[in-house]
C-alpha cells in the first residue's frame, strides 16, 4: 500500500503491528523500548521475550502485543561504529526481516520506529534513506499500510543542510495569500477588458451548453492518457505515487475528482514537468499556487527532474507540510 511519515508517540499508533527497536537479550530498555513494555505490559511481554531469548543484529522476531496491539515485532539494530562495519546493512535487513515477518502473520499495517538513530548513534539523515530504501523495496512487490514514526520534529533529522537549497527556493517563491490575490484579480481585470486587434471588445461567440459539450478531458481521462503516452504500467504509476491500489481503481473511473494530495502525487509519479502538471491538475480544478508552501515544494522537485514520491514527502514532512 504506502508509506506514510507520521509525528506521534508509537505507543498511540492504531496499527497492527508496532516495532520495538530492541537489544539481542530482548530485554526492556530505555527509550521506546521501555515505552512499549509499559503499554504492552511489562510482565507479559517480558515473559514473551524470554520464551524466545535472543535476537540477532539485523534480525526480527514477533510477540503478542499484549495491551497495545495485536503484534509487537522486535528488531536489532546496529550500533554505530563508523559506517565501515557493515552497519548499513544490518540496518537495512531490521527493516526487510519485519516486513518480512509481518507479511508471513498477514499483518496489514505496522508502525515503525527510525531504527537505530537514538542511543545506537546511527547518523538520522543517513538512518531515514536506508529506511526508505528497504520500505520502498518492499513495497514494490507486496500491500501493507507502512508507517515511519517520529516522536517529534527535532527527531526527525540532525542535519538540515541538504534542505537548503529548498529554503531558499521557498524563500524567493512564497507570496502572501493577500499578493496571490491581488494577482489573480489583476490578471482576471486584464482579461476581462482585453480589446482585439479590431478595436472592439471581445464578445461571446460560445453559448454555456456548447462549452460543456466540448469540455476538456476530466482529471481521469487525461491520467491514463499520459500513462499510456509514457509507457508505463497503473502498478508502477500508482507504487511511484505512494498510493494504494483501492484508490487508483476509484481514480479510474472518468469522473472522479481527485483530492490535490493525490493529484500532486500522480504528477510526480508520471515524471511531469511543470507545464505538464499544471495542465493536468488543471483538470481536476488545482493549481501549483506559490501562496501555498506545498506547491513550491512539489514544483521544486518538478523543476529539478526528482521523482522520488519518499524524498518529495520527507521534505514536506521537514517543512511541516502534510505529505502526499
Amino acid at each position: 500500500m504506502t508509506l506514510k511519515l507520521i509525528r506521534n508517540d508509537i505507543t498511540k499508533m492504531k496499527t497492527e503491528a508496532i516495532v520495538n527497536a530492541a537489544n539481542e537479550q530482548l530485554k526492556a530498555g530505555s527509550g521506546v523500548c521501555g515505552a512499549i513494555f509499559d503499554k504492552a505490559g511489562y510482565r507479559q511481554l517480558t515473559e514473551a521475550c524470554s520464551a524466545i531469548g535472543h535476537c540477532d543484529t539485523g534480525d526480527a522476531v514477533i510477540t503478542p502485543g499484549f495491551d497495545l496491539c495485536r503484534y509487537i515485532i522486535h528488531t536489532v539494530g546496529p550500533i554505530w561504529h563508523g559506517g565501515n562495519n557493515g552497519e548499513a546493512e544490518l540496518l537495512k535487513s531490521c527493516y526487510i526481516s519485519s516486513l518480512e515477518l509481518a507479511r508471513k502473520f498477514e499483518i496489514e499495517s505496522i508502525s515503525f520506529p527510525l531504527i537505530s538513530a537514538g542511543i545506537y548513534g546511527y547518523p538520522r539523515d543517513e538512518a531515514i534513506m536506508i529506511a526508505f530504501e528497504a520500505i520502498q523495496e518492499f513495497l514494490q512487490d507486496n500491500e501493507m499500510e507502512v508507517n515511519l514514526v517520529f516522536y517529534d520534529r527535532k527527531s526527525f533529522l540532525s542535519n538540515s543542510v541538504r534542505f537548503d537549497a529548498i529554503s531558499r527556493y521557498i524563500t524567493s517563491n512564497y507570496y502572501e495569500p493577500l499578493q496571490e490575490e491581488r494577482q489573480l484579480v489583476h490578471y482576471n481585470q486584464a482579461f476581462d477588458h482585453a480589446i482585439p486587434l479590431g478595436g472592439k471588445p471581445a464578445k461571446q461567440s460560445r453559448k454555456l451548453e456548447d462549452l460543456i459539450k466540448y469540455k476538456g478531458e476530466t482529471f481521469s481521462e487525461m491520467l491514463l492518457r499520459l500513462i499510456d503516452e509514457k509507457g508505463y504500467t497503473d502498478v508502477e504509476t500508482y507504487k511511484r505515487a505512494n498510493i494504494d491500489r483501492k484508490l487508483f481503481s476509484k481514480i479510474r473511473n472518468k469522473d472522479y475528482q481527485p483530492s490535490k494530495p493525490t493529484a500532486l502525487a500522480l504528477c510526480i509519479a508520471l515524471k511531469l514537468n511543470r507545464d505538464e502538471a499544471r495542465d493536468l491538475l488543471a483538470t481536476a480544478g488545482y493549481a501549483l499556487s506559490h501562496s501555498n508552501v506545498t506547491d513550491i515544494i512539489v514544483e521544486y522537485f518538478l523543476s529539478n527532474e526528482n521523482y522520488n514520491i519518499f524524498e518529495v514527502n520527507e521534505t514536506l514532512f521537514y517543512f511541516d507540510q502534510p505529505v502526499l
